[in-house]
């Protein structure tokens, strides 16, 4: 089993506080990548209908010789199969791409309010997760006006709100409206797509014999942040999965809140 301490979601499923995100992980990689991952602890994998690699993630898991109790899979619906009907069907694609009888949390991609259609699709997510084939359901990218608008309608609560979350876009205000719904928060982009330069990092790092990024990912996981870095590197792999065996203190997590720039490395969930 693995040691990676895990997050109760508000309908009681646990969820493992670290993960692995497989964006523009390629099939060729995908069986080495989550090898790897699978033999440093990881249980968790998040990847998405428009990664283009879901049917590769579900054969790595397949002959991985884990079992299926033991993982958690996560997938999202992208932004043009939004609304009801649309929604349900390609959720029926997803799964047969990933070759499961169910996945452990289904996400809204994005909000994409140039459609208006999230409120409509969360019907279709409901209606999944009382058929029993999404354990959670939830969002990801939703401001708080997205998320109030959907609760408005909504008769179970998104158990996540995955969001662009790095020390340089801390979004306090977005998880603390996350956390007055009982919603966890999850980080992706959590290394900022690897800027990890600045110098507040480098000498926590070298404080406790660490790397910057591994730094980076005890400050999500001291937050109570649910945390999916990517990459490919089986070394990097490996060293952002030893993050349990230290803890940053006061000073440190100071320093590190000092750095938030509101700067995104992704798009605009308002314009996307």
């Amino acid at each position: 089993m693995s040691d990676i301490p895990q997050i109760m979601l508000n309908n009681g499923t646990a969820m493992p506080q670290l993960g692995l995100g497989v964006w523009q992980i390629s099939d060729s990689d995908m069986p080495v990548v989550v090898e790897t991952a699978l033999d440093s602890g990881y249980r968790s994998f998040d990847t998405a209908a428009i990664y283009g690699n879901e049917a590769s993630l579900g054969r790595a898991l397949r002959t991985s010789g884990i079992a299926r109790s033991e993982l958690f899979v996560t997938t999202k619906l992208w932004n043009d199969r939004q609304g009801e009907q649309s929604a349900l069907q390609a959720f029926d694609e997803s799964l047969e791409r990933l070759g499961l009888d169910y996945v452990d949390l289904y996400l809204i991609h994005w909000p994409h309010p140039a459609a208006n259609k999230y409120v409509e699709t969360w019907t279709a997510f409901e209606a999944i997760h009382r058929d029993g084939r999404a354990r959670a359901i939830g969002v990801s990218n939703f401001h708080a006006p997205h998320l109030e608008r959907l609760l408005a309608k909504a008769t179970i609560v998104p158990a996540i709100n995955q969001i662009e979350l790095h020390p340089g876009l801390q979004q306090a205000d977005l998880r603390a409206v996350d956390a007055a719904h009982a919603i966890a928060t999850e980080s992706w982009s959590p290394l900022a797509r690897g800027d990890l330069g600045h110098e507040t990092l480098a000498r926590i790092a070298g404080k406790h014999r660490k790397s910057a990024a591994q730094i980076v990912l005890r400050w999500h996981v001291e937050q109570g942040l649910i945390v999916i870095p990517r990459s490919r590197n089986p070394a990097r792999i490996r060293e952002n999965a030893a993050i349990f065996d230290f803890a940053l203190d006061a000073e440190d997590m100071a320093a590190i809140a000092a750095l938030d720039a509101h700067r995104r490395v992704g798009p605009d969930p308002e314009t996307f």
